[in-house]
């Protein structure tokens, strides 16, 4: 909190003991220099007084330090006073410690009228705690006299005081009643920590924490455990428009805080305002004596670490550093340690560090006012004669206009001890050593946690261990330790126990430390909480499980809807002739998933000598779809052979599935006739993909006509179109699963069965399998179903030659 003064330095003629014109300027120098220090002095003089006075105003009016400056300048003047002598009549109005208060003087009257009632019997309290204030050097003296104070007058155990610093976060600044390796670790908080103290800074009001329960959940409480302090309370220290440091005051007991309660230590933030801001500001004295306190501090400090001054050239830019205080660790490259680098040159005692990273980060750390810190660096020391390798960091923190430079070494042991509480944290487990000859148990703080148990509670002896278990698990356990015990043999045994949370899966590993003739005399090992391992593998095997038995279901469906389909559907092992057309059938299931589609086709010849060619699709898959296709395949087949037109046919099946069992059914389909001694095939859709002709080497679809799909309306209208087939002509009925892919359009899939046909079907010898096997080279994800229809060349040149004949 303190600072040192800035050194400038400037240059001096060179002396000539001839001449007496540059002894006339170099005392021109020292004259202006010792001007200078004079101002200094009295504007560090005047500035602690007066952030004293306005802290003594602030606790007993309640009022901003704005406020309280203006009150002070106003006082002067009604009083024809300066400003520094009003000030001194403020702090000499507080009342004796342990007495009545006396008369103040008339100047500092109006301090004390403006006392709310409420608070009048504050005054005393607060008289003592500011007079003792007045004599504190730092925060952490601070956070002693206001424990000392408010031990008594508000139940308080602990005081802490964090400021917020440039960078963010919070940092300790002073302490009292709490214990150094606490205060070590809660020393840093960064910004994204929630807790109480940023909170009362960011929102500028007091934050009252008096239900443990409540508080934990909303903050991260300091404390190993938080439970220590039950209650505890942040305000926030004004210091104008925003506050930057925080009171904490924190008790061990459970009550809240009363109402006085409440108001001393609101007027007690407002009291430490003055002292704080005084801790920011030059002492009295000369700005120099600042590097001998420094000093004093640093000779106490085991670290490596030294104080800095700039020194600048005329133009204001830093040329080198002045080396004003080091600590006994600290050592240059000349050997030099502690007090005999004081004086001396950063340059002169680290002449390598001119230009390099840490040169600018000096100068950044200036001039931003944000600490520095280097990257890590090897460095090689003798101890006792033996070199030893150590990694350090350089961290410059700015100090008013001067940086504290501190070298801080990775220790590996301090590394190692992290590592493994680290590993024991992401782990989940803690290790235990009992020592059967003593019968001293340690433990390590993740151990307690593991088994549920309280940190501050006594250890559980090994033999012990069983009754923490669940009844099934007890007798494994024993059984294991008494054989590490007697016989010295080691054990990975699993358990379980019961916790408020629920039953945890543990795991223990121990093995015995033996003497020369095999006598277990120590036992270490650790136990792992395997809970959220053996919940996943619970509910992997119960997934399975049921996995397995949807499995063995839907196999069993596919098997039963296979054997239907094979039955009502047999597919002929060559082509067939039906009248005087050559029809090839394809038939192909999914390769993906284990469900039986509904693609179904018909080829008959029927009583009149007429063929019959349909293709259709039923929507989904398993047993429904292969029934649904049973009924429409054996319907229509039954339809068309009594009379009805393929229009009518079409219009019947569509009532149907509007009245079956499962009104959600649709299908489409294609229903074609052939009269051979037209050689015209008349046709008719249901919401199908056209088909396909082949004619004189020319690949086309056909136009359909207009067909809604079966199922989706109770009014449809169907058309039909005729097609005079011609020798050699090919035509294509076929399901949507042959064109149809993921992500494509169906354009894109008519265009690719198009140049399939081009490539692989075109004249009389094109193969039904080289044209499959083109369109289905990946994962058919839906059932495949194809009419191959050939007029051959040989049944008209028979013809032919019958008629000559």
């Amino acid at each position: 909190m303190c600072h040192a003064h800035r050194v400038t330095s400037e240059p001096l003629p060179p002396v000539d003991g001839g001449t007496g014109a540059d002894l006339a300027a170099l005392a021109k120098v020292v004259a202006r220099q010792r001007a200078e220090l004079e101002r200094l002095r009295d504007v560090a003089a005047t500035s602690a007084v007066l952030e004293r006075a306005k802290g003594v105003l602030m606790a007993v009016t309640s009022c901003t330090p704005d406020a309280a400056h203006q009150e002070l300048v106003q006082r002067a003047k009604d009083g024809n006073r300066t400003l520094l002598e009003q000030c001194w009549l403020t702090l000499g109005a507080l009342p004796p410690r342990q007495q009545p208060p006396t008369p103040a003087p008339a100047a500092a009257v109006r301090s004390w009228e403006s006392v709310p009632a409420s608070s009048t019997d504050l005054t005393g309290a607060l008289g003592d705690i500011g007079r003792d204030l007045l004599r504190v050097g730092s925060p952490h003296e601070l956070a002693g006299c206001l424990l000392d104070h408010l031990a008594s007058e508000a139940g308080a155990d602990a005081v802490m005081l964090y400021e917020r610093p440039p960078e963010g976060g919070l940092a300790l600044i002073g302490y009292a009643g709490v214990d150094p390796t606490l205060a070590a670790q809660w020393s840093r908080l960064p910004p994204a920590t929630s807790v109480a103290a940023l909170d009362a800074l960011e929102s500028g009001e007091p934050r009252w924490l008096e239900d443990i329960a409540l508080d934990r959940a909303q903050y991260l409480l300091i404390g190993d455990p938080p439970e220590r302090w039950p209650t505890r309370a942040w305000l926030p220290v004004p210091a104008g428009d925003t506050a930057c440091v925080a009171l904490g005051v924190l008790r061990r007991r459970g009550e809240p805080f009363t109402r006085r309660e409440r108001e001393l230590l609101r007027a007690v933030a407002r009291l430490c305002a003055g002292r704080l801001r005084a801790f920011d500001n030059p002492r009295g004295g000369a700005p120099g004596d600042v590097s001998h306190t420094v000093q004093a501090v640093f000779d106490a400090l085991p670290d490596a670490a030294i104080l800095l001054t700039p020194l600048r050239t005329p133009s204001g830019e830093v040329e080198d550093y002045l080396i004003d205080a080091a600590t006994p660790g600290a050592v240059d490259v000349f050997g030099r340690t502690g007090r005999d680098m004081v004086g001396r040159r950063v340059l002169e005692s680290y002449p390598s560090v001119a230009g390099e990273p840490l040169w600018r980060g000096y100068l950044q750390a200036l001039e931003t006012g944000v600490p520095f810190e280097g990257e890590p660096f090897a460095y090689q020391d003798v101890v006792g004669g033996v070199p030893v390798t150590a990694t350090y960091t350089v961290r410059a923190a700015p100090l008013g206009e001067c940086l504290v430079v501190t070298w801080l070494r990775h220790d590996p042991v301090e590394r190692q001890e992290q590592r493994l509480a680290d590993v024991q944290r992401l782990g989940n487990l803690g290790w235990a050593n009992w020592n059967l000859i003593t019968q001293e148990t340690s433990w390590a703080t993740q151990t307690y946690a593991v088994l549920g148990l309280c940190p501050g509670q006594r250890p559980v002896r090994l033999e012990e261990l069983p009754d923490l278990v669940l009844p099934d698990d007890t007798g494994p356990l024993a059984h294991a330790i008494a054989e590490l015990v007697s016989r010295a043999r080691p054990f990975d045994v699993p358990f379980r126990i019961e916790t408020p949370e629920g039953v945890r899966h543990l795991r223990m590993v121990a093995e015995a430390a033996t003497t020369p003739d095999g006598t277990p005399v120590e036992v270490h090992g650790f136990v792992q909480d395997l809970t959220a391992q053996r919940s996943a593998e619970l509910a992997l095997v119960e997934s399975e499980r049921a996995m397995l038995l949807q499995r063995g279901i839907l196999q069993a469906e596919r098997a039963l809807a296979a054997r239907l389909q094979h039955a009502l559907l047999p597919l002929p092992s060559k082509p067939v002739r039906l009248a005087g057309l050559r029809v090839e059938v394809a038939y192909l299931p999914a390769q993906a998933g284990i469900h039986v589609g509904g693609d179904w086709f018909s080829a008959i010849e029927l009583p009149d000598y007429d063929a019959l060619f349909v293709v259709g699709d039923v929507a989904g898959h398993g047993i429904d779809a292969v029934a649904t296709m049973a009924q429409l395949r054996f319907t229509a087949k039954g339809m068309v052979s009594t009379g009805s037109s393929l229009t009518g046919a079409l219009a019947r099946l569509n009532q149907l599935l509007l009245h079956s069992r499962d009104s959600q059914i649709s299908a489409t389909m294609v229903l074609a006739r052939y009269d051979p001694d037209q050689h015209v095939l008349a046709w008719a859709q249901a919401g199908h993909p056209p088909p396909l002709l082949v004619r004189r080497g020319e690949v086309r679809f056909l136009d359909r006509p207009g067909g809604m799909l079966l199922g989706a309306t109770a009014a449809p209208a169907y058309e039909s179109r005729e097609l005079r087939l011609e020798p050699g002509d090919r035509l294509l009925l076929y399901t949507d699963g042959l064109v149809e892919r993921p992500g494509e359009g169906l354009d894109a899939g008519f265009a690719r069965l198009a140049e399939a046909v081009r490539a692989h079907g075109r004249g009389e010898s094109g193969s039904l399998d080289a044209l499959l096997a083109a369109m289905l080279a990946d994962e058919r994800r839906d059932d495949v179903c194809v009419l191959d229809i050939r007029m051959p060349l040989e049944d008209v040149r028979d013809a032919t030659e019958a008629a000559e004949g």
